[in-house]
């Protein structure tokens, strides 16, 4: 008796834990498709609940920061891009977002630390770096000149 009520404990938690992947990955696709037909507000709860099953799912929170981004949300776009490079700190989507809102905020030192990192793990958005580096040498100089 005690084996088959094993066998049943295990056959359950076989199934619910393959039940929980399967649903992060569910939410995770069904908030890129609304995403993608810019649905923002239902993408959001989706990607929500994706980080509800798997707390670790980086790509949930860079696109929750990617929403916040569109309603022009900075605290939680940058609580999103943080928790996204705390997940994955080689995310280039993400380190070359949390620039461009270092840059808005005249934060330049967080700029090139940042630009640092990029510059290692870039892979598809190298080439945006540029821009990136051509702000700055654009406004370094007049800060040497005051």
């Amino acid at each position: 008796m005690k084996k088959i009520s094993k066998l049943i404990i295990f056959f359950y938690l076989i199934i619910n834990i393959f039940n929980i992947s399967s649903a992060n990955e569910y939410f995770f696709k069904k908030g890129k498709e609304l995403y993608d037909d810019k649905r923002y507000e239902a993408a959001r709860f989706m990607f929500e609940r994706s980080i509800v099953f798997n707390p670790k799912d980086s790509n949930s929170y860079l696109y929750l920061a990617k929403i916040y981004n569109i309603e022009e949300n900075r605290n939680k776009e940058e609580k999103n891009l943080e928790a996204t490079l705390l997940i994955e700190p080689s995310n280039e989507e993400a380190i070359f977002m949390k620039m461009k809102i270092a840059l808005q905020k005249s934060d330049y030192s967080e700029v090139k630390t940042l630009l640092k990192t990029f510059t290692n793990v870039c892979k598809n958005l190298c080439d945006e770096s540029k821009d990136i580096l051509e702000t700055l040498g654009n406004i370094e100089p007049k800060n040497n000149e005051s």
